[in-house]
């Protein structure tokens, strides 16, 4: 399955994205995860997990919304949440990439929160999944992490700047991301805006507690608090 998306159906989701936004959520104080109004997963053949924090305190994937908007994913949360469909998996060597538009850059809780791409997932919604991600913050930041079950991080617990990051004129302003992950030989890079902004071995990438293999299912990861649009998700073949 690949999702694109034309210039008018683009048009149409951003220019509506604050008014969907406001009737889906009550933003709740502090920190603490968001509730989405009418949410869950509205898009076909889609699944997610929310994180296990979240989840022991009591929310369920219905806290954060999933909607297909022609052929858009627009992601609103809630708890932070990893989506993907069964149907989308990638082998070898490969690449899987999609441009993130954030309608309006959000600095909630003095900062802010970032989306991106999962690649390698494996046993997805059990306990034991692994997968690894690399998203973006609008303020010109980037992680690589991921789940081998427990969390494990490749660029240190607050991520790197990066001048390939774009970054939001101004809270409210939109800011757009075009986030890549490809695995290429020994090699597993994070791509932002066309530049390589991290490289790793792949043997660092399955050592213990990481990931089962580079093989796997890929979807994309949200963290909590955050309201944006996926256009063009898609895997390549070097």
């Amino acid at each position: 399955m690949r999702v694109a998306l034309g210039c008018i159906a683009l048009t149409l989701v951003v220019a509506g994205a604050g008014r969907m936004t406001a009737s889906w959520y009550a933003q709740e104080s502090q920190d603490s995860n968001r509730k989405v109004a009418g949410g869950g997963i509205e898009a076909k053949g889609w699944m997610g997990k929310i994180d296990d924090r979240a989840a022991k305190a009591g929310q369920t994937v219905n806290d954060a919304k999933l909607l297909q908007v022609g052929n858009a994913l627009h992601v609103t949360t809630g708890p932070a949440v990893t989506y993907w469909n069964p149907e989308n998996t990638a082998k070898g060597d490969y690449a899987v990439s999609a441009t993130f538009t954030e309608p309006k850059f959000q600095n909630l809780n003095s900062h802010p929160h970032p989306y991106g791409i999962v690649i390698a997932g494996n046993d997805l919604g059990t306990a034991q999944q692994s997968l690894v991600y690399c998203a973006a913050y609008g303020n010109g930041k980037f992680i690589v992490r991921g789940f081998g079950p427990d969390t494990f991080r490749m660029n240190g617990r607050e991520g790197v700047s990066s001048s390939a990051v774009h970054k939001a004129a101004g809270i409210g302003e939109p800011v757009t991301q075009d986030i890549a992950m490809q695995v290429l030989g020994d090699k597993v890079s994070c791509i932002i805006n066309g530049t390589t902004v991290a490289t790793y071995d792949k043997a660092t990438l399955l050592a213990g507690g990481k990931l089962k293999s580079t093989d796997g299912l890929y979807g994309i990861r949200f963290a909590h608090n955050t309201d944006a649009i996926v256009t063009n998700l898609k895997m390549t073949k070097p």
